[in-house]
């Protein structure tokens, strides 16, 4: 009774304030809100595509499981922040209801189903993903699914059509439901071969010519849209042509080492700052688990090595680490969310030892571990509602937006609003979204393109951050409204004299390994007698900004034109201001020279015409 006291205490844990915390709403979050009401309404996404297979958005493609299953909520309920939250919530306790699941038919024992059920729910991982609207908040249950639909399987001498059927059916929604299943997939798919045998080789041909059936239209999307599946790839991989194969499979057993890290996993959490799902510096993963895998591991290898089952269980779980490895971060909780699920699946072995043995001291332990993790788990629940409003987690969320840019915005009497966004942080969607919610016509506004000048006197709600001719009505965060002032000036070549500026260096990263971006923080002087213009929305031709070469130590050079950092506001003659320049390290190791320069685009660099330049040097390792 405890037990199922504390499993509906942990389910009403995932609703209580769900559409309030995290605060606000994220970009991605209003992305996939606004395309799922648009297809509920008109059966077209916002570029105006009919019924898409993927959803194209901020230069990228959103997978289209979760989307068009919120589009069938927003269908009966209306657009809003509450139902797509609640959404999540659910497929995220379904998800530990059907490990639960899979818990009872491997053993027949309910309290091992319960244990399971509860270690679910209370295991932040779980949790944080299922508190945002994001298509990872859909890809534990689909795992889940596929396992319960492989034991079942797996207890068949042969295979029926329900069973290929339904492991089809499974791959595919792990394929098409998060960016990684694309790779996770295939190697699912492939682990099926541990379940195989004479008698159902049939069975498992069929499986995969159904799945491969499934994956035509993947195809066929990807031959119309050439490099749309995979250029998010190729930002965030350490993979490419210039370094060599041994390099990049030492890179590689580096990374899925690292993300095996269990001080991340049970004490620190994502190491990414940054990562909007995951409140930095709480554990993924209860201690209590880590404990129970642990022992599961063990009996697995003592008992059950030559059982099918987890020999297949293991290799899944060494397949879901794949993906993530192949990236730059370790750790990533969002790319690793399907190894969470397969950890999970290893305390069922230890949890099913501790019940069965008759020895006092293993129900003691037993008793132990769940205290600690109903202790670890009231501890997550305060830091998560303690720590969500903190400063460095509301500047990722709108909470503050509608009020105090949107509705400001709407209070303007000029028409249209215009949007106006820097590359890396798309709000037009925020304004979009909001509109929704409170039946604004999209109409109300125009998202300019990045080259377009602001109009003369127009509203702008931007996320751009200089703005040299406006009047500044309202700012929060990333956003800033303002009224454009009169029209650019003129851009033109600077006079020669003006190609005068001094360079020094405010801060460097300690090394740079081979391929690396990194930031350096610079102090640029104008030293000459000439205003360099900073830059304006529409106003990149003669833009003036820093800029480096890579040199060799015997001068020649082997990047000439690297980095950038944009002057983005007036500098008078004597004025100094910092740039940050990121710049990207040589592919082979060495010692290089860094040459930082100021140029003008079209025209030349100021170290040309006789300006001196900062020469730094930097060891590539």
């Amino acid at each position: 009774m405890i037990v199922l006291a504390a499993i509906a205490g942990a389910v009403c844990s995932f609703y209580v304030k769900v559409a309030q915390n995290p605060p606000g709403y994220y970009i991605d979050e209003a992305s996939i809100s606004y395309n799922a009401h648009l297809i509920s309404q008109t059966g077209r996404d916002e570029t105006g595509t009919a019924w898409p297979l993927y959803f194209r958005a901020f230069g990228d493609y959103k997978n289209p499981v979760y989307i068009y299953l919120l589009t069938g909520i927003y269908y009966l309920t209306g657009p809003s922040v509450l139902a797509a939250r609640i959404l999540s919530a659910t497929v995220g306790i379904l998800a530990a209801l059907a490990l639960g699941l899979l818990g009872w038919r491997l053993t027949r024992k309910r309290e091992v189903a319960w244990l399971v059920t509860l270690l679910a729910l209370v295991t932040p991982w779980l949790f944080e993903m299922s508190r945002m609207v994001l298509e990872v908040a859909l890809y534990p249950l689909v795992l889940a699914l596929f396992l319960l639909s492989a034991h079942r399987a797996s207890t068949r001498s042969r295979w029926s059509p329900w069973d290929v059927t339904s492991l089809a059916l499974t791959l595919a929604l792990a394929t098409y439901t998060y960016s990684v299943g694309r790779l996770l997939g295939t190697l699912l798919a492939f682990a099926l071969c541990l379940l195989a045998s004479r008698a159902r080789l049939p069975g498992l041909l069929a499986t995969w010519a159904l799945y491969l059936l499934s994956l035509v239209p993947l195809v066929a999307f990807n031959q119309n849209h050439p490099g749309a599946l995979s250029a998010r790839f190729h930002l965030i991989t350490y993979f490419d042509q210039q370094t060599p194969y041994w390099k990049l499979a030492w890179k590689f057993v580096r990374q899925f080492v690292g993300n095996l890290n269990p001080w991340k996993l049970f004490v620190t959490g994502d190491p990414n700052r940054e990562q909007i799902t995951h409140l930095y510096g709480t554990p993924l993963l209860p201690l209590a688990a880590g404990l129970l895998i642990v022992l599961g591991l063990w009996l697995i290898f003592r008992r059950y090595r030559q059982a099918a089952w987890w020999r297949f269980l293991l290799f899944c779980l060494a397949a879901s680490i794949l993906p993530a490895a192949l990236t730059k971060e370790a750790v990533h909780m969002l790319r690793l969310s399907p190894f969470m699920v397969f950890l999970l699946v290893l305390t069922i072995p230890a949890l099913d030892f501790l019940l069965a043995e008759g020895r006092r001291i293993h129900r003691q332990i037993l008793g132990a571990l769940a205290l600690l993790l109903l202790l670890q788990a009231v501890i997550f629940q305060w830091q998560f509602y303690d720590r969500s409003h903190s400063r460095r987690r509301l500047r990722q969320f709108d909470n503050g937006y509608p009020e105090q840019i949107f509705v400001r915005a709407l209070a303007q009497p000029a028409r249209p609003i215009y949007l106006a966004d820097a590359p890396w942080i798309p709000g037009y969607i925020q304004a979009y979204w909001n509109a929704t919610l409170r039946q604004v016509p999209i109409s109300t506004f125009v998202l300019l393109p990045p080259d377009e000048p602001v109009p003369a006197e127009g509203i702008v709600i931007g996320t751009e951050e200089n703005c040299l001719r406006c009047l500044v009505l309202a700012t929060w965060e990333y956003y800033t409204l303002y009224q454009a002032r009169g029209a650019p000036p003129p851009r033109e070549p600077l006079p020669k004299e003006a190609f005068r500026a001094s360079i020094q260096m405010l801060s460097a990263p300690n090394g740079l390994q081979t391929g690396q971006k990194a930031t350096y923080r610079i102090l640029v002087t104008n030293r000459s007698s000439v205003v360099w213009r900073g830059r304006d929305r529409g106003g990149d031709r003669y833009q003036v900004a820093l800029g480096n070469h890579w040199v060799v130590p015997d001068g020649k050079v082997v990047v000439n034109d690297d980095g950038r950092a944009a002057l983005f506001r007036d500098l008078k003659p004597g004025e100094q201001t910092e740039l940050k320049l990121i710049v990207n390290a040589p592919k082979i190791p060495g010692d290089y020279v860094l040459e930082l320069d100021m140029l003008q685009e079209g025209v030349s660099w100021f170290g040309l015409l006789g300006s001196p330049t900062l020469q730094v040097p930097v060891r590539v390792e």
